[in-house]
């Protein structure tokens, strides 16, 4: 089966967990604490197929107000998929980094929104903090490898914008074709020197 997350296709399988998923194929998606329910980072809408994810457990009850619940927000740590059919999630970093590129401003009353939900549920989240016991050095680790994965989807992010176009090697710095420097197909049209590449006729090229 596949799961389209932040608008991209994967594939999944029944007793993957939404989160397992997002770091194998390095979606744009919150982990710092390595997936334990901690930091609380993971946070993804879910847009269709709620009702093959797993139920709302106690601790994401814990965690997730009222009102996130009802827009459809889950905690991929937490979440896995139950039944086979299409879902579709957004996650909530993939929310933010849209509306910071379409509208900078909502961004303020969309922090006071997610900062009130928080407030709201902290007294609920510190009691199921504090009755749980970690292993500390696999949490250690959990954390170390979220901060590396977390560094690499930012390093591709930023080679992905400077890397040279498809199969010339000029160094142009974009992915897309530019006028006068690259047909359709991403291929170097110009010279050493920046002139046009003059293409041999196939009908000359016969004849000759």
């Amino acid at each position: 089966m596949n799961i389209t997350i932040n608008n991209k296709v994967y594939e999944a399988n029944v007793g993957d967990r939404l989160l397992d998923i997002a770091r194998k194929n390095h979606a744009h998606i919150g982990y710092f604490c390595g997936g334990n329910s901690i930091c609380q980072t993971c946070y993804v809408k879910v847009l269709e197929g709620a009702d093959l994810l797993s139920p709302l457990s106690d601790s994401e009850k814990a965690l997730l107000s009222d009102n996130l619940i009802h827009e459809g927000t889950r905690m991929a740590c937490l979440t896995t998929i139950e039944k086979p059919g299409t879902i579709n999630i957004v996650s909530t970093v993939e929310e933010v980094k849209q509306m910071f590129e379409a509208n900078p401003v909502e961004l303020v009353g969309y922090a006071g929104k997610m900062g009130r939900e928080a407030l709201v549920k902290f007294p609920d989240t510190m009691r199921i903090q504090a009755g749980r016991k970690f292993d500390l050095l696999q949490l250690i680790s959990d954390v170390l490898k979220g901060i590396g994965d977390a560094i690499t989807l930012i390093a591709d992010a930023l080679q992905s914008t400077v890397s040279p176009a498809k199969g010339c090697g000029c160094s142009t710095l974009t992915q897309d074709a530019h006028t006068g420097g690259h047909d359709t197909n991403g291929t170097c049209v110009t010279d050493s020197h920046g002139k046009d590449k003059k293409p041999i006729s196939i009908s000359s090229s016969i004849a000759a």
